[in-house]
């Protein structure tokens, strides 16, 4: 081969290397590209592995490490903390409802759940694959997904119709990739990931394509915690509105796994209004504990003789954006309930000083009604 001819090779296999597709021939598992797509390194022998030597894979570890490091000191931590303190016996299912991919705080308030139920209406999309990707393209991706998470990272709530135009503009799409992350860098160790619906009677059943009529397609992810402790998340993309929730077999399918915890964040009040009215109720029937700002479910929907009301931090009523749900009886009940202050911002009000967090107990003696 002469000089000219063995030049063209090498130019040609470094290009093939830097802007052809990783690895099309190799499938990385769910557990090493939810830590690839966290920033963090994924099992030696992965064949992902090569790919950590990007200077642009390097750049995404340094911001994701910033990025949970700083939410971990400000927010997480402090969580888990009230958690231990107020949470005392939880339940071992969980209803995130108007959650999307948010497992981040499911996880920090209710860390000992066997089962998470999240809802919300951008879909999961496909299982993430980094394989078949061009090389180059990648660290736009990671870019993508940054985006997509960075209202929540830094004031605690997604705004959805910019995570939605950040989901639709990465090559990875859907919920499923920024639920990795969040699994990730909560140390949980992924097993499996099946797509799955839920039929008119609530029962779950295996995804069937693009064809499948279910109004409830979501995720199934069984996970293991860091003591080896097998967990599962549900994702449903879903209409919780009472005309989705009445054909689509979701309220079933939650029933079906009994008395639950509930946590609800930045719910655009939507439960405040009439069309909301059955996933309101089926709440407060089969909550056991209920943690959630003022965006949740009114006061006024709240039994004082079935439920304890404990205020935490500050009720200054609603942002600017949201209008007419202002609660004057909320108002009350923090200033008479000698509202505790907490460490943390959650929900639209996301600074410490002015977060707003209801806990209500129900009282054993309507436990399960």
């Amino acid at each position: 081969m002469n000089k000219l001819s063995l030049v063209t090779a090498v130019v040609a296999s470094y290009l093939s290397f830097a802007i052809g597709p990783a690895n099309s021939a190799e499938v990385a598992s769910a557990d090493d590209m939810a830590r690839f797509l966290a920033g963090m390194p994924p099992s030696a022998g992965s064949p992902l592995a090569p790919l950590t030597l990007d200077r642009g894979w390097q750049q995404h570890t340094k911001s994701m490490d910033k990025a949970f490091a700083e939410i971990e000191t400000r927010q997480v931590s402090r969580i888990r903390a009230w958690g231990d303190a107020n949470l005392v016996s939880p339940q071992p299912t969980v209803f995130y409802m108007f959650s999307g991919p948010d497992f981040l705080y499911a996880n920090a308030f209710f860390p000992r759940a066997s089962t998470y139920v999240l809802s919300g209406l951008e879909p999961s999309g496909p299982i993430p694959d980094l394989m078949t990707m061009h090389r180059q393209s990648i660290p736009g991706t990671l870019a993508s997904l940054r985006n997509s998470m960075q209202t929540l990272l830094s004031v605690s709530f997604f705004i959805t119709v910019n995570m939605r135009h950040d989901l639709e503009a990465s090559a990875l799409r859907g919920t499923l990739p920024v639920l990795y992350i969040f699994l990730a860098r909560s140390g949980k160790q992924i097993r499996d990931v099946s797509f799955v619906n839920i039929d008119g009677h609530g029962e779950v059943i295996a995804d069937s394509g693009p064809k499948a009529k279910s109004t409830a397609r979501g995720v199934k992810i069984v996970f293991a915690d860091a003591d080896g402790r097998l967990q599962t998340l549900y994702y449903f993309s879903t209409d919780l509105a009472n005309a989705g929730v009445k054909k689509s077999g979701f309220l079933a399918f939650c029933e079906k796994l009994g008395a639950g915890d509930s946590f609800l964040k930045s719910a655009s009040y939507l439960m405040h209004k009439s069309q909301f009215s059955q996933i309101r109720d089926f709440l407060l029937s089969k909550s056991a504990v209920i943690v959630q700002d003022d965006s949740g479910i009114p006061l006024k929907f709240f039994d004082v003789k079935k439920w304890e009301l404990n205020p935490f931090g500050n009720y200054l009523g609603p942002v600017d954006v949201f209008e007419g749900v202002y609660q004057a009886n909320m108002k009350e009940l923090f200033r008479k309930g000698h509202s505790k202050p907490i460490d943390f911002g959650v929900g639209y009000r996301w600074r410490p000083g002015e977060s707003n967090l209801l806990l209500a107990v129900k009282t054993a003696a309507t436990q399960g009604k």
